[in-house]
């Protein structure tokens, strides 16, 4: 338990001041934690089968690359270049030919697993900066979708849950917790954004908006939890003593990150 209550301590001490400086410091340590977080895919998949070093290297390389040429992006639209994600498809797929090398056991699932992590892991650090660099008070709000929703249905969960949301994919979720969780996620979120960010909006539409959104983040820490029952491992990695890995830490952030892309032009 000292363990977990250092880490978080020095996660929020090093978090919260990045988060309002924002710019190049804020850029820096998202492409961090994209780099551990790309790092975690290639270690579960590795459970079961290497990958090989040199095509490893390319993913880290390729994960920094993705992420500085889009460090100041602040518009709501991806604006990772055609050219470049035919660079990705093309280096992780022709390697494939050379499978029957010894030195290089690498085959098109290899392939398509990495070419799927770096999208995914890219698009979703980079959507972080986006609404960053668009607006603070944004990303707190969705940090607060997150935060709220992930501590009360830990909490609900803990006192009132009694039946099991996924048992076969998290056993200790309920469902008790999901909804209480989901509620106190929409009630503080949608008193900050209509406090801080924009009292003129629809009531109705910001609740409904908040509450899609904490569902969604909700789905998503499953979604984690099925990838790590998968590999059949209890975390991504141990990179945060305590708390496990990064992608352990933000797989709600990252579901709620990409859903507000969707439903933002409602708010």
């Amino acid at each position: 338990m000292k363990k977990r209550v250092l880490s978080a301590i020095i996660m929020i001490l090093i978090f919260v001041p990045l988060l309002f400086i924002g710019g190049i410091p804020f850029a820096i340590l998202m492409t961090v934690l994209a780099l551990g977080a790309m790092y975690e895919l290639i270690n579960i998949r590795e459970k079961k089968k290497e990958f090989p070093t040199l095509i490893k290297i390319i993913s880290y390389l390729l994960t920094i690359f993705s992420l500085v040429l889009t460090y100041n992006q602040n518009l709501f639209s991806y604006k990772m270049s055609y050219q470049l994600i035919s660079f990705i498809i093309l280096l992780f797929l022709l390697p494939i030919l050379l499978k029957d090398k010894k030195e290089m056991d690498y085959d098109i699932n290899d392939a398509l697993y990495l070419i799927g992590s770096l999208l995914f892991i890219n698009i979703a650090f980079n959507l972080i900066l986006v609404v960053r660099n668009y607006s603070l008070n944004y990303l707190i709000y969705l940090l607060l979708i997150t935060v709220i929703t992930d501590t009360f249905a830990l909490i609900t969960g803990m006192y009132i849950g009694k039946n099991k949301l996924a048992p076969t994919i998290s056993p200790n979720k309920t469902i008790e917790g999901f909804i209480g969780g989901v509620l106190m996620g929409t009630f503080v979120a949608t008193t900050f954004y209509y406090t801080v960010i924009d009292p003129g909006i629809s009531l109705a539409i910001l609740i409904l908006t908040t509450l899609f959104l904490a569902v969604v983040g909700q789905l998503g820490d499953l979604v984690f939890s099925s990838i790590k029952r998968t590999f059949n491992v209890k975390d991504f990695s141990n990179l945060i003593p305590g708390h496990g890995g990064i992608l352990d830490r933000l797989d709600s952030l990252i579901f709620v990150i990409l859903a507000f892309i969707l439903v933002m032009g409602l708010i």
